[in-house]
Order: C-alpha cells, then sequence, then structure tokens
C-alpha cells in the first residue's frame, strides 16, 4: 500500500528535509584526514538535536548508529568508526531525521583530500545522475522513466549502477512501498501519483554492480573491491512538479 501524503504533510517533511541539508552544509568542513567518520556521527546527532529534529537510525532494526558512514568500497549501511580518513578516500555520509514523526533521508558523497581522478569522476557522475532524473519525477511518468536515465548517464560514464539497494517511500515509516532500482526502462514501473514522497539515491561503482553485505548484516560492499559513490534526496511528487525536501 502506498501512502500519500497530503500538502500539509508534505511541509511536515520538509522541515525535517531542511535540517538534514542544514546538517550536511556543516560536515562539509569537517571531512579532512585524520577526522574519524564516528565524530562526525556524533557531532550530526548532536545538530540534529539541536536543530529540533531527532535522529532514526539508530536502533532501526539494530542498527547502532545515527547515520551510516560508508568509506571507499563501502556501499551504504556502513558503520561509523574510530579509524581516521586519509586523503584520497571517499565517504558517504547518510542521515535520516524527523520533526514531529515526519521524515525525510539523504545522503552525500564527500571527497577526504586529494582523491584519485576516477574517484572525483565517481563522484561527479553520480551527483549529475540524481540531478539528472528528479526532474523526471512528475504526476504521469512511470518510475522506470526516472531511473532509466541514470542508468543511461552512469553506464555511458563508465559505471555500473547498483541494484541490490533500492529507493523506496517515506513517511511516518523510515522505509514505505513503492521500492524500486535505480535502472529501469522508460515506461515501466509503477505511475507516480500526487502525494508520494520518495527516495533518489542512485549508488555507482566503478567496477561491477555486484555486492555482498558483511556479517554483521548491514556493510555493502562492492563486490570487486571498486569504490562506490551515493547521492540521495527525498523528493515529493506534487502539482507544481518534483519538490526536493532536503535541500535549502
Amino acid at each position: 500500500m502506498i501512502n500519500l501524503k497530503t500538502p500539509e504533510e508534505i511541509a511536515m517533511m520538509r522541515q525535517a528535509g531542511r535540517i538534514l541539508a542544514l546538517c550536511h552544509q556543516a560536515i562539509a568542513p569537517m571531512i579532512r584526514p585524520g577526522r574519524t567518520t564516528l565524530e562526525i556521527n556524533d557531532f550530526a546527532e548532536s545538530f540534529l538535536t539541536r536543530h529540533g529534529a531527532s535522529q532514526v537510525t539508530k536502533g532501526y532494526k539494530g542498527f547502532p548508529y545515527a547515520t551510516c558512514a560508508s568509506v571507499n568500497d563501502v556501499i551504504a549501511h556502513g558503520f561509523p568508526n574510530d579509524t581516521p580518513l586519509r586523503s584520497g578516500d571517499i565517504v558517504k555520509i547518510d542521515i535520516v531525521c524527523s520533526v514531529d514523526g515526519w521524515m525525510a533521508d539523504s545522503a552525500r558523497t564527500y571527497a577526504v583530500g586529494d582523491i584519485s581522478e576516477e574517484a572525483g569522476k565517481l563522484i561527479r557522475v553520480t551527483r549529475e545522475c540524481l540531478e539528472m532524473s528528479i526532474p523526471k519525477a512528475v504526476i504521469g511518468s512511470r518510475i522506470g522513466d526516472v531511473t532509466h536515465i541514470i542508468k543511461k548517464h552512469a553506464e555511458a560514464a563508465g559505471f555500473s549502477v547498483v541494484r541490490g539497494l533500492v529507493g523506496h517511500g517515506i513517511g511516518r515509516s523510515l522505509h514505505e512501498q513503492p521500492s524500486f532500482d535505480h535502472a529501469g526502462e522508460p515506461g515501466k514501473g509503477f505511475m507516480l501519483k500526487e502525494g508520494m514522497v520518495i527516495t533518489i539515491e542512485p549508488m555507482l561503482n566503478t567496477g561491477s554492480e555486484e555486492m555482498y553485505i558483511e556479517l554483521d548484516g548491514w556493510t555493502a560492499r562492492t563486490w570487486d573491491g571498486g569504490l562506490s559513490a551515493q547521492f540521495e534526496h527525498t523528493v515529493a511528487i506534487t502539482k507544481k512538479g518534483p519538490l526536493i525536501l532536503t535541500k535549502l
């Protein structure tokens, strides 16, 4: 069952989304060699509290932290830890927060110090995939119309699109229906309707799209050890077009 949101409910989610955008803005200058992802996690949790939002992921199905921190070949759901980041790393920070029970979800990939040309291209193309796909998220479109542009742009640049982790509906629950991968075909999949709120979150790898989950039950890594990048926004489908809830 897909829960359609009213304009008032979307406005509540927008409040949460703005706080997330501010949190990412505050995190950006912290990303440097020597910093740990556990420090970033603790800062983010404190930031959300100070701004009137609640973190969502700590305790969700046993996940132990307020953020996901995924370095290099970790695609998503990485555990923050006390290992210092090194120049050349790339790190994905994924955060979910709520205001009065209404949630928003966003992720960004950050460069640590001087990164390789390949890593820089991966980050740029992944961001472009997100930016290019969102305008397709309009009433009457199929989800394949949105995600095909991700697949097309990523593969033209020589990257693969992760299928094993999906975008999803969001509202008063973190994972609502519908769910979808990010490599669809035009005209395929469910139709977008007014009031839907979904996460669009392409994950691109430098090598194979294949992945595996570590024994902790969460950490998703590229099968071949290649780099992975992710960008994510929470997007509402409205009469005026797609509304990005997780930007300033």
